[in-house]
């Protein structure tokens, strides 16, 4: 199957140089040409399957045809080794665990199916592939840890200063080896541009072999999928309307939903939860797309300013704005709301969320509250709470278990490189820093 580019301005292109590419010349993102469903039989036999085996038919029906059976499998059984747990905290509201990987967060997912499938296209290639990632949190360690030690590949994360939480950064800042830190006087928006002003630069293009790891790469998107299954399958009544509450931020995830619901999994709805950077649920009540500065809160994973896969949302619904409200429907919290929300469901079902399952949980209980009908509402928790140790403790004035793997990366030295959000800076880093 041939990929094309959002923007319709560049030749088609297979998946192997989708990957590799990250985006396409014309700083469009790379789509699938079709995207197939999943035979009637998946869902008749869902409950019985392991993640992988889920995992594995997903993959298979979306991208089989380009990639070896044998060695699809074998990624697949390389990256999923953890659970999506689903727990409910009463019979309509259940939250989706993505927290169960090695730096528990849900792009753990996306960042270990790509280095694998990475690994796979460049190996016989004999060219250094060189990984340029942005992050607002959770995308920098996820993307890292994926990567870490594979031959061939160099990655070098870009986060914004004094924007993420200590133990995220520490999860990307202290690997060393093939990983690279570089911490940008700005906003995550700053470190995007960057990023993209990379790969449309002719001199970078020229010189290095390099490639995205952000949700802007298809190879991200793509695994993201497989957890909407998973938490379909653990439902115990699954006659009911199913509601999807994702905490958004580049709206890769809620992309990857949207590709599930067309893969022929019975989502009614997405319930697109942001914080006060509200860009797309102001779009769904008015129609037009204003991207702003991005607005600094607790819940940091989310604070995008400019979600750069609305241009894949707005493509799959063929820019039909009735299209997309009849399966979205968007909420914004600010941050006391988001504290309130923590404190209101600890105390009503003793469970704790990270901020940004948090504004999840206040979208589902204020839509709930609208559908007025029995439904499933299931909220993707996207990181492990102790991630954002500080936010939440205060919050809930109680101690927190950090994670014995968690504290391993709190321990270790911190290696970063302070630069300005100047492209020219970042330019002449790499220049003199990339190795061909």
């Amino acid at each position: 199957m041939n990929y094309y580019s959002t923007k319709h301005q560049t030749p088609a292109v297979s998946l192997k140089e989708a990957v590799i590419q990250g985006l396409p010349s014309d700083n469009g993102l790379f789509m699938p040409e079709h995207i197939k469903s999943l035979p009637k039989s998946f869902f008749n036999n869902i409950s019985e399957l392991s993640f992988a085996d889920m995992a594995f038919e997903v993959a298979n029906t979306l991208i089989g045809e380009d990639i070896d059976t044998h060695k699809l499998r074998e990624i697949i059984d390389k990256t999923i080794t953890f659970e999506a747990e689903l727990k409910s905290l009463d019979p309509q509201s259940h939250v989706l665990e993505l927290f169960h990987g090695p730096t528990f967060a849900f792009k753990d997912f996306g960042a270990r199916f790509m280095a694998n499938t990475m690994s796979y296209f460049v190996e016989n290639s004999g060219k250094q592939l060189h990984i340029l990632v942005a992050t607002s949190g959770d995308t920098g360690s996820a993307v890292a840890n994926g990567f870490l030690g594979v031959p061939n590949i160099s990655v070098t994360v870009l986060y914004p200063k004094g924007k993420v939480s200590l133990i995220q950064e520490k999860q990307f800042t202290t690997l060393g080896q093939n990983i690279t830190a570089l911490e940008i006087d700005g906003t995550f928006d700053d470190c995007q541009s960057l990023v993209k002003q990379a790969f449309m630069d002719s001199d970078i293009q020229k010189t290095f072999f390099v490639s995205s790891a952000n949700s802007i790469n298809i190879a991200r998107l793509i695994p993201q999928s497989f957890y909407y299954f998973r938490a379909y399958a653990q439902l115990k009544n699954k006659d009911l309307p199913l509601f999807f509450v994702i905490p958004s931020g580049n709206f890769g995830n809620l992309t990857a939903g949207i590709f599930a619901k067309k893969m022929g999994l019975p989502i009614s709805k997405f319930i697109a939860a942001t914080n006060l950077n509200k860009i797309i649920p102001d779009f769904l009540k008015t129609g037009n797309f204003e991207p702003k500065p991005s607005v600094q809160t607790i819940s940091n994973a989310m604070d995008v300013g400019n979600p750069s896969n609305f241009a894949r949302i707005a493509d799959l619904y063929a820019n039909d704005l009735a299209a997309i409200q009849t399966d979205m429907k968007g909420y914004f919290y600010d941050d006391q709301q988001t504290q309130n929300a923590m404190i209101d469901c600890k105390k009503r079902y003793d469970y704790i969320l990270d901020p940004h399952g948090a504004i999840g949980y206040l979208a589902w209980k204020d839509f709930e509250k609208e559908f007025a009908k029995p439904a499933n509402g299931i909220i993707l928790e996207t990181a492990h709470p102790a991630k954002f140790l500080e936010v939440v403790e205060q919050t809930l004035n109680e101690k927190v278990e950090i994670p014995a793997r968690l504290l391993e990366f709190m321990e270790k030295p911190t290696k970063k490189i302070l630069l300005s959000k100047e492209f020219a800076v970042f330019k002449d880093f790499l220049m003199n820093n990339l190795k061909n």
